[in-house]
């Protein structure tokens, strides 16, 4: 799409006809037929389709700005947009009255912005290509919208005519010009756009995957197990590693218990035996004897505890024992063996399997009589005569129960 391809729009031709339909469409849920060629593709379908799910207005699908569609009604409907009684078209002074920015936004779009301060109204106008149902390439409009607070040509910029815009577009698009500004920010549809933001986030997300390059590859080294090792063993020698003074540091840590890792060596405890209660031992004739030290413990037979005697005192032994026998606890007698705990589990279990058969066998029975009673409903037989005949064969077995 050239400048010279490209003619000047009629701009009389375009607004004027949608100026005119603006009091009607804030009326009206359908959209005026002779209005929509005039409008872009994009607001033509946009218009098609939403004023036909929608019981509004369709003005309102004019703008993108839900928060002028109100003011925009209020415009149409007020009485300035009517014609004139004698020319039948409205009064407008484009000399005056109208201004006019164009600007070209990439290499498919160009646009023209009219703001009509009298009428609080601006017509953004969009060149299009290949509008069959618009009649072909040229001018469409592309929305319609309040042109105050804030003002549109602040925020559209623009040139006074196609060549100045095409011009600076393409200065801008330079290979030249891209290096000898890239540090300028261009004005794009009211919002700041940097040119030299996009090559430098490239340039530091390649400095960013050339560190990956970079990286020696080599075989990983063998992964320790994350519980400490104990002070027998040995630690193998890590062909990867230089003795230094940061291998020194990170060494210390070696010997740190995960907390991640339940097994804690300082827990294993070998032979532990519970201590017996204060002041009492175990019978000297069970100390040594496993069975023994279970018996005790199961039976509670406890003594007490010898105390250490001194050489002097060993004399006198015979004398202690004479004063500690009273004081012996007596020994209770043994609760129930884990032969009898076993026994208790059999019968629950039995019973348990009794309880399931003796239900299994009642589904069975009940399942069969509701079978006999089908059988003999489909054969003619009613309850009744059922039921006279089930009671007669349970009175038959209660006579021949015993020699069954």
């Amino acid at each position: 799409m050239t400048a010279t391809a490209i003619r000047t729009p009629d701009i009389k031709d375009i607004v004027v006809p949608v100026l005119s339909s603006l009091p009607g469409a804030a009326a009206s849920t359908k959209p005026a037929t002779q209005v929509l060629p005039l409008l872009s593709p994009i607001l033509r379908q946009r218009v098609q389709l939403l004023a036909d799910a929608s019981t509004d207005p369709w003005i309102r699908l004019l703008t993108y700005d839900t928060s002028k569609v109100s003011r925009l009604t209020e415009i149409a409907q007020s009485g300035s947009l009517e014609p004139h009684p004698v020319s039948g078209e409205i009064e407008i002074d484009w000399d005056y009255d109208a201004h006019i920015k164009y600007r070209r936004l990439d290499q498919e779009t160009l646009q023209t912005l009219v703001v009509l301060g009298e009428f609080d109204l601006f017509v953004r106008l969009i060149y299009c290509t290949g509008d069959k149902e618009g009649g072909g390439d040229g001018w469409r409009v592309g929305e319609v919208g309040v042109a105050s607070d804030p003002s549109p040509l602040a925020a559209f910029g623009g040139f006074d005519n196609i060549s100045e815009a095409e011009k600076s577009f393409q200065s801008l698009n330079a290979p030249s010009s891209r290096q000898s500004n890239r540090g300028d920010t261009l004005a794009i549809n009211g919002r700041l756009s940097s040119a030299a933001a996009a090559e430098e986030d490239d340039d530091d997300d390649d400095d960013y995957w050339g560190r990956y390059d970079a990286t020696p590859s080599r075989t990983p080294a063998v992964k320790r197990s994350p519980a400490p090792q104990s002070n027998s063993q040995t630690s193998l020698p890590d062909p990867y590693r230089s003795k230094s003074a940061e291998d020194a540091y990170y060494a210390q840590y070696d010997s740190v218990q995960p907390a991640m890792d339940p097994h804690d060596p300082d827990e294993e405890i070998e032979h532990i035996q519970a201590p017996p209660p204060l002041g009492l031992a175990r019978p000297p004739q069970f100390q040594d004897s496993p069975e023994g030290a279970e018996l005790n413990e199961t039976s509670g037979a406890w003594t007490l505890a010898e105390p250490p005697r001194s050489p002097s005192a060993r004399s006198n032994r015979s004398q202690d024992d004479d004063r500690a026998a009273p004081l012996i606890h007596p020994r209770p007698a043994s609760s129930a063996s884990s032969k009898g705990s076993q026994t208790v589990a059999k019968l629950e279990e039995c019973a348990e399997k009794r309880e399931a058969s003796e239900f299994g066998v009642k589904q069975h029975i009940s399942r069969s009589i509701r079978s006999l009673f089908l059988l003999s409903r489909s054969s003619g037989i009613d309850r009744e005569e059922f039921e006279t005949m089930v009671k007669t064969e349970l009175d038959v077995l209660g006579m021949v129960e015993e020699d069954i």
